[in-house]
């Protein structure tokens, strides 16, 4: 029966990590394979990464991909026994296998089409346009340093370079972080298919930083809906009615302007009350969502004659919903960054802060304030997030308000 250790051969770090594949007396054949570790976190006994290193997020990745090379390497190799010749070339070709179909698989910004090419058909178009903003950045980084990016120069000193670039021309922290988080997909895809990467890859963090959060906080939100229909136009109670309504459903703007009556049904509660739900699968995630509806969202619907608020397309909601907070004198000065159609350029400074609303408020505005009143988990399940850290993240919450909070039991 075949057997597969997983080995280091040095003490130095970073160490090239060998599958070695045994059968028998007849065959004991060895490889390098793509990933390094340091040896302080390996485990010779266990063939893998220790238990303390696997509490790393990218130390838990790589054991996870080693499973699963192990896994795969046993599949092909019994699939492989009798028909072909199993010797050390059979294991390199394996690990590192022949792409023939691919071209140019070593210059980064070249494998980003082939990257959509194999992933087009499972992710969101919305993820296809955010890999070209990504492969055109990557293209004026190039022209910037005058230099061809390889897939193997993905390492520690290049996310440093990027990020000061980035910054030299505008990008928000957060922004850039995602971005360096989508190159590495990039390089881990095709390290997948036998490309070579830099052993720092899985190393490089790209961290969120913590910014002014704007939302509208509930004095604001009543300010909103107590203003005089004779004071809007059509378009602006139009849009005052939606932004009421993402106030209270949580959901990004690609959802809930795309609610309508045919998604609303009733159900009966453990007491036996009939309670309105809405049904309807969200844009970015592809996820069948089912929510409540708020006493406050029926009282707009009745309205409309049981439905929701005429249909308008986002650029429209996102400028209606700014004079909408205008008109209810939503002006505390409030930091924050707006782009410069002069200067071209992104400004911080203290603004009025109906300027800083976008179509994204409502959404945060509706984490925030009920955060602390409906339990965590609740909240996370209808905005979406999948982890507590992101969700808090999202609201703005830091460790020192969550310890302050925490006193309240102490």
């Amino acid at each position: 029966m075949a057997s597969i250790y997983l080995i280091i051969q040095t003490k130095k770090s970073p160490a090239a990590i060998y599958l070695r594949l045994r059968d028998g007396r007849n065959l004991d054949i060895k490889s390098k394979t793509n990933f390094h570790i340091d040896p302080i976190n390996w485990d010779d006994k266990e063939q893998r990464p220790t238990k303390k290193a696997l509490k790393d997020i990218n130390i838990a990745n790589l054991n996870t991909d080693l499973a699963t090379l192990k896994n795969d390497l046993l599949k092909e190799y019994n699939s492989s026994k009798g028909k072909k010749i199993i010797d050390a070339q059979w294991l390199k070709d394996f690990i590192n296998p022949k792409q023939e179909s691919i071209k140019h698989t070593n210059k980064l910004v070249d494998y980003i089409d082939t990257f959509i090419e194999f992933k087009k058909s499972d992710v969101k178009n919305s993820t296809v346009k955010k890999c070209n903003v990504i492969k055109n950045l990557l293209l004026r980084y190039q022209e910037h340093t005058n230099s061809v990016l390889n897939i193997r120069d993905i390492d520690a000193t290049f996310k440093l370079d990027f990020e000061k670039y980035c910054i030299k021309v505008g990008y928000a922290p957060n922004t850039t972080s995602r971005n360096i988080r989508f190159i590495k997909t990039f390089c881990r895809h095709a390290k997948a298919n036998g490309v070579e990467t830099h052993y720092q890859l899985d190393s490089i963090k790209a961290k969120y930083h913590k910014v002014d959060n704007i939302y509208l906080d509930e004095k604001e939100i009543e300010a909103i809906e107590n203003i005089k229909n004779n004071d809007l136009t059509e378009g602006l109670e139009n849009a005052r009615d939606w932004l009421l309504i993402s106030c209270f459903c949580g959901q990004r703007v690609s959802d809930f302007l795309r609610f309508d009556k045919s998604m609303i049904r009733y159900e009966k509660n453990k007491s036996g009350d009939l309670k309105p739900l809405i049904e309807f699968t969200q844009v970015k995630t592809g996820k069948i969502m089912t929510i409540p509806l708020h006493s406050k969202i029926i009282e707009i619907l009745k309205k409309y004659d049981g439905d929701f608020p005429r249909k308008i397309s986002d650029q429209r909601y996102n400028d209606h919903i700014k004079n909408v907070c205008e008109k209810a004198k939503i002006n505390k000065p409030t930091p924050g960054v707006k782009f410069d159609k002069l200067t071209k350029k992104k400004v911080k400074k203290d603004y009025e802060k109906w300027e800083l609303v976008s179509s994204h408020i409502g959404r945060r505005s509706f984490a925030t304030n009920n955060y602390g009143k409906i339990p965590t988990s609740f909240l996370m399940y209808i905005t979406g997030h999948t982890t507590e850290a992101m969700f808090l993240t999202y609201i703005g919450k830091s460790n020192k308000d969550i310890a302050m909070e925490l006193t309240n039991y102490f």
